[in-house]
């Protein structure tokens, strides 16, 4: 039986360990080097409860490789648009999404895809947005959700249905090398291990800063930008050519900034919307009371709000002290909403591939159609 490593613990992560289960493909290991599940910002104490899941390593020889239907069927996620949720440092049940806002289903091109929003609703994890959004735009036909329990718990589902998969945290890939017929993953802390099978859903930029043998050799990302799947076959090593390794290098990702505003219970917020994209300033772009826009109010549980800047700011700020970064947003939130208490805690993300801009492409593989650009349709700012 195949042994198969899953890098990354976001919503293609998450989504590719359920369907690989599904399918019965062998052992399978998630590797995420984040605290938590959906990327950076999660949930204190995910991590560990992680290391609670973390089992012995198995080993075994490779019988099947993955099927082009499997790898078809996974979901494209914007990185910086991560299924992250985070809470305050005051009160663990007051949450807020920093990362996705919501999640957009296009009838008109839903398709097979539909199934995936059916199962999550079914399930509670995802509900109707029916909150007041100044300013968006809503295309003929689409349906937007939100998720109650957290944006995170969209992953956190696929990761439960993964059940007998291996969930490690805190596992930071540095190098993926081809040792005797088999793949050789390092990381920072902890010894390598050998997989018959890899599959990364992280950034290209993350993905071309991997050493070993994925960079001497030229191995191809399969599918498409933003992020993206590879699948590493010990049997079918695949080179790429000069042109399609100057595609994958072309790749540009716009950055922003996330920020999150907690509030003891019983703070007033008083506005008349549950967020509000903003048009007229060079700073912020959209602002979210988040427990109202996932319609979960309650005078027990502290409200949040969410920040989002644009990605002009994001971009002239990237490498700014982020103590500088926070004044700023706040400076600016102030003027738009004087009427904002002052948050008991605050935790200010950086988006650093946050959206693909450029170098959205497919390359055909022998095994492997071109993935589609999503299966979940994730919606996040962009401006």
């Amino acid at each position: 039986m195949a042994r198969v490593l899953v890098v990354g613990a976001g919503l293609t992560g998450g989504a590719c360990a359920a369907l690989l289960r599904g399918a019965a493909l062998g052992r399978i290991a998630v590797w995420e080097k984040a605290r938590g599940a959906g990327g950076p910002g999660t949930r204190r104490g995910a991590a560990r409860r992680g290391a609670a899941r973390r089992g012995a390593a198995r080993r075994g020889a490779a019988r099947r490789l993955v099927s082009s239907r499997l790898v078809s069927s996974l979901t494209g996620c914007r990185a910086g648009g991560r299924m992250s949720t985070s809470r305050s440092a005051q009160d663990a049940a007051c949450t807020a999404d920093l990362g996705a806002q919501y999640v957009t289903l296009e009838t008109a091109r839903a398709g097979s895809r539909r199934s995936f929003y059916e199962e999550l609703l079914s399930h509670g994890i995802l509900k109707p947005l029916t909150a007041p959004i100044e300013g968006m735009v809503v295309k003929e036909g689409s349906c937007n959700y939100v998720a109650p329990q957290g944006i995170s718990s969209v992953v956190k589902y696929y990761l439960k249905q993964s059940a007998g998969a291996d969930v490690f945290y805190e596992q930071h890939v540095t190098h993926v090398s081809l040792r005797d017929g088999k793949w050789e993953v390092f990381r920072k802390m902890g010894p390598p291990e050998q997989f018959d099978i890899v599959i990364l859903t992280m950034p290209v930029p993350q993905i071309l800063q991997l050493q070993g043998d994925i960079v001497n050799n030229e191995m191809l990302p399969a599918g498409v930008l933003g992020p993206m799947v590879a699948k590493l076959r010990c049997s079918n090593v695949i080179l790429i050519n000069e042109s399609q390794k100057q595609q994958l290098e072309s790749a540009s990702y716009s950055s922003r900034y996330a920020l999150g505003l907690f509030y003891e219970a019983g703070t007033r917020i008083d506005v008349p919307w549950a967020a509000q994209y903003i048009t007229d300033n060079p700073c912020i772009r959209f602002i979210s009371i988040d427990n109202k826009k996932r319609n979960i109010e309650s005078p027990e549980i502290g409200p949040s709000v969410v920040v989002h800047t644009t990605v002009t700011f994001g971009s002239e700020h990237l490498d700014s002290d982020p103590a500088e970064v926070q004044r700023l947003i706040l400076s600016h939130l102030e003027r738009i909403v004087p009427s904002l208490p002052k948050p008991v805690s605050i935790k200010c993300q950086k988006w650093r591939y946050s959206q693909v801009f450029t170098g959205r492409y497919t390359i055909p593989y022998p095994s492997c159609r071109a993935m589609p650009s999503s299966t979940l349709r994730i919606r996040t700012i962009q401006a």
